[in-house]
């Protein structure tokens, strides 16, 4: 999902547009166990031939183009919100190589984006992705979800788990503010659930993201809003998205 800078973009005089730029590392592919179409022509470069291994490691694992089907459709979004064509992304028919990296000092600076998963330095195999974006008030609803191999959404999980504890506040340059960052479980969502919010007494209204894991997906959906903290809005949308992956693996 995109990143913005700096943080959320609400401002107390006037809601500012965000800035949209994509936020999977670019990494090489690994072929599908199954034969498989060219990957999306947003992906990166040209799909590799996996070994036996990595094929078997990606078994049984949702696709991009299956992942793209369990976003929410137009139809969902209230009336004023349309696509922003810049951020819709899924990795097709093929599979990314996963990638780890040591975090062991959060960048809490990455909190100014959308894709809070890139704190933990971990990425998956498939992801598919999308956003919505009200002009007239720049309230955005952001969608994605991401698929791991073995019991790595668990770990993301973990990890988004604790965000609030590494980074309770950071410093958003453009306003010169400190924003404030609170999390909390979310009950009865998925395989397990938080909600983290960011405020600042310069933004008006605040952003939301919950994040919900099924199975080997973890769910993620960004809610900035300029009349309340988004809470609601990407709540309800994580639990739809939750409910298109339910029994799909």
């Amino acid at each position: 999902m995109r990143l913005i800078s700096p943080a959320a973009g609400l401002l107390a005089v006037a809601v500012l547009p965000l800035a949209l730029t994509a936020c999977s590392p670019t990494a090489p592919k690994a072929a599908a166990p199954a034969a498989a179409p060219a990957a999306d022509a947003q992906t990166p470069s040209a799909a590799v031939s996996a070994s036996p291994t990595e094929a078997d490691a990606n078994a049984g694992l949702l696709t991009g183009t299956q992942l793209k089907a369990a976003l929410a459709p137009a139809s969902y979004f209230a009336a004023g919100f349309t696509a922003d064509p810049a951020d819709a992304r899924d990795t097709g028919d093929t599979y990314e190589l996963p990638a780890a990296a040591d975090v062991p000092t959060p960048d809490c600076t990455k909190l100014g984006g959308t894709s809070w998963t890139a704190v933990t330095g971990i990425s998956g195999v498939s992801l598919a992705q999308n956003a919505y974006v009200n002009k007239n008030s720049s309230d955005e609803l952001a969608q994605e979800i991401d698929v791991y191999r073995g019991t790595t959404a668990e770990t993301v999980l973990g990890a988004l788990g604790k965000l609030s504890k590494a980074c309770p506040s950071f410093s958003d340059a453009q306003t010169s503010s400190k924003v404030t960052v609170t999390e909390k479980a979310v009950a009865g969502l998925g395989d397990g659930a938080w909600a983290i919010t960011e405020t600042s007494p310069a933004w008006k209204g605040g952003t939301t993201l919950v994040a919900a894991r099924v199975g080997t997906s973890v769910v993620t959906v960004l809610a900035s809003s300029s009349t309340d903290k988004g809470v609601a809005g990407a709540t309800k949308l994580a639990t739809r998205l939750v409910g298109a992956l339910k029994g799909k693996g």
